[in-house]
């Protein structure tokens, strides 16, 4: 078994971003989800935009 290399833990981080942002239009936080998937499609450029941006919203939310 081979371990996780820096491409897979960047497609990783992307893919659950994309999975952030479909949940957060479900609750229907549409501002959440549009920036959620804004920052997926910029993690190919920027590793790790995407999880920064997630843990970020996540820490707003629980102290809002």
């Amino acid at each position: 078994m081979t371990g996780i290399n820096r491409r897979s833990a960047n497609t990783l981080g992307i893919a659950t971003t994309l999975v952030d942002a479909l949940l957060a239009f479900r609750r229907g936080q549409h501002k959440s989800g549009l920036l959620l998937l804004g920052a997926a499609a910029l993690s190919k450029r920027v590793n790790g935009l995407g999880t920064a941006t997630s843990v970020l919203l996540r820490l707003i939310r629980k102290f809002k």
